[in-house]
């Protein structure tokens, strides 16, 4: 299992994969693929909880699906996204939620949406062993600021924002940064100024690693954004054995012989 410090010496070295997954059987596959981290991110409020954003998932909901990736990983780096709110107000109880992904949930990391206001936060949280992800660029957890997801860092201004917020989280302590949704010459100049590790997410190729949503990956869902691809169909696949199914029962092909069994004691009773 790699370790952050492993993570971190493999910046410029070799290319990092990393993939979402938010429950046992989808970190089992994504673990047997060989991907170096599983992000548990509060995605999981798009992808399996039904809401528009990620702003309703709660510290409870990241830890039930953190424990259920971690029971389930033997050898990817678990990292825990920390929900909207649940770090940056109060620096105990931001501490004391982190805390409680590794103490009580078994993940490595977390990951922090992070501004001006989270770099302090990351020195304290590394000082008590925490190692923290840091996420730049594209924040959805300000969405509602935004008014969407529009790209990020696109004049000199913002981009340099961006890149002293990098420079600022890495002198802090943070072992990598996530980059989402900024442009591809941005992400190559902060890649090029740290020395930790830079993961993208529509933020070109020039980063050391990559990460998307696995349902993006995956072919799942519905919808995906410009920067994602799908490797596969699964969504398709679903469909079809789904509809399937029905068909097999509606007709009476299903269950069959084979999927059931009669005992010869109960014969005297029919």
């Amino acid at each position: 299992m790699p370790t952050v410090r492993d993570l971190t010496a493999m910046a410029g070295e070799k290319p990092i994969t990393m993939l979402t997954a938010y429950d046992a059987p989808t970190a089992e596959l994504v673990d047997e693929a060989g991907v170096d981290v599983i992000l548990v991110g509060d995605s999981v409020g798009n992808t399996s909880l039904g809401h528009e954003s990620t702003l309703p998932v709660t510290v409870d909901d990241i830890a039930r699906h953190v424990g259920a990736v971690s029971r389930a990983t033997d050898n990817a780096l678990v990292v825990a996204d920390m929900p909207f709110l649940s770090v940056g107000v109060d620096d105990a109880e931001s501490i004391e939620n982190a805390g409680r992904m590794l103490k009580e949930e078994n993940a490595e990391a977390v990951k922090l949406e992070c501004g001006p206001h989270t770099v302090d936060l990351t020195e304290k949280m590394v000082q008590l062993g925490i190692p923290v992800m840091a996420h730049l660029g594209l924040t959805p957890q300000h969405v509602n600021h935004y008014g969407g997801y529009p790209r990020q860092g696109t004049d000199r201004e913002a981009a340099d924002r961006i890149l002293d917020l990098a420079r600022e989280h890495e002198a802090a302590g943070a072992f990598s940064l996530v980059l989402e949704h900024i442009p591809s010459n941005l992400a190559a100049e902060i890649t090029a100024e740290l020395d930790i590790p830079t993961i993208g997410i529509g933020a070109g190729p020039a980063c050391d690693g990559q990460v998307l949503v696995v349902d993006d990956a995956i072919g799942l869902s519905e919808w995906s954004p410009s920067f994602a691809e799908q490797f596969g169909s699964v969504r398709e696949e679903m469909e079809s054995a789904v509809d399937d199914y029905v068909s097999a029962v509606e007709s009476g092909a299903f269950p069959a012989d084979e999927h059931s069994h009669e005992a010869e004691d109960l014969d005297e009773l029919y």
